[in-house]
């Protein structure tokens, strides 16, 4: 229990004072852990405060309406972490009565909710003995025990899994799982980790070996695709027109009529001119192209800015008119429109 013992003094003496940390709320804890998916601290703390204030119990978050909800949470990004989050709310309202699930496997069973959540609500909340495993923890303990397994194939994470449990606390599983984390986070970090002053160093396998930067060990990587999109921006006096994304990663998200193709300038008129009922006269007034960055897809966007001399009628129904500024407060919409509406 050296390790154990180690880390946990350590923590005492850095750990950073975070909201979530002072209490045992599992639902203020699951939506901290919600947030923080794929999200660092610095940028899921507004959110998380922002959240608590409108949304203090789990009964308001679930009669809250989604599109309050991904408005939000807008910036984040992995927007289907809102939506699942909404959804679990209202499960646990309505059909558990309000009751927060105690059990690991009753945790784990919620939408949205994995094996890293469940231990992090179950031991943070409860106590229990499960040890938490994210990507802080497999870097700390593929450099601890120098383990040059992939840790993202199922062989690498057995034996990180192993090694985690062999140094656990069980009995003070909160403490232990806030200290890994913590550390891995403030000084085994990806890059420039502070071997010199680490209170780890005599047990660091991959130290004495001189592996540190060459752990973790991962296998492949994320194929990038790229996609283009071609936004219409329709302005008719102050007003402008949108739709409702019923798919994909950005669904129930709201944005200009698109066409997901990269399409020429001088095709921009006759091409917007398909989705109107009558032929208006348009002109062409502003391109703002921009490219957003995801983990598995390269999206490459044009903004084609169109001003109409009437009042247009769309053959798609789902297109509508709203105020250009209620795009991105009234009607949540990715980061990728935001940038557009910022420019």
């Amino acid at each position: 229990m050296e390790i154990s013992n180690t880390l946990i003094v350590w923590y005492e003496k850095n750990k950073r004072d975070l909201p979530w940390r002072n209490c045992n709320d599992p639902y203020k804890i699951w939506l901290s852990e919600i947030i923080l998916q794929q999200t660092r601290v610095q940028q899921g703390l507004p959110y998380y405060l922002k959240f608590v204030e409108q949304y203090p119990t789990i009964l308001d978050l679930a009669n809250a309406d989604e599109q309050e909800i991904l408005t939000m949470w807008q910036g984040l990004g992995y927007y289907s972490r809102a939506r699942n989050m909404h959804a679990t709310a209202r499960y646990i309202s309505f059909e558990l009565n309000g009751y927060f699930p105690t059990k690991y496997s009753d945790i784990r069973a919620l939408k949205g909710v994995g094996d890293y959540t469940a231990a992090a609500i179950s031991s943070f909340a409860y106590g229990s003995p499960y040890p938490v495993i994210d990507g802080n923890v497999y870097r700390l303990i593929s450099r601890l025990f120098n383990i040059s397994l992939p840790v993202n194939k199922p062989s690498g994470q057995k034996e990180v899994k192993a090694a985690v449990e062999s140094i656990f606390d069980g009995n003070r599983a909160a403490q232990w799982n806030q200290a890994i984390m913590e550390f891995g986070s403030l000084h085994c970090t990806p890059k420039k980790p502070k071997c010199e002053t680490c209170v780890l160093q005599t047990k660091c396998i991959s130290y004495s070996k001189n592996t540190v930067s060459n752990r973790p060990v991962k296998e492949g990587k994320i194929k990038v695709t790229t996609v283009n999109h071609s936004y219409f921006v329709f302005r008719y006096k102050d007003h402008t027109y949108i739709e409702k994304r019923i798919q994909g990663i950005w669904k129930n998200l709201y944005q200009f009529p698109l066409i997901e193709e990269n399409l020429p300038e001088n095709e921009v008129i006759s091409k917007c001119k398909n989705l109107l009922t009558s032929n208006l006269t348009t002109e062409l007034v502003k391109t703002f192209e921009s490219t957003h960055l995801l983990s598995h897809r390269k999206i490459k966007a044009i903004f084609y800015t169109i001003n109409l001399n009437t009042k247009p009628l769309f053959l798609k129904r789902d297109i509508f008119e709203i105020d250009l500024e209620q795009l991105g407060n009234l009607y949540p919409t990715s980061v990728l429109i935001l940038k557009y509406l910022n420019q």
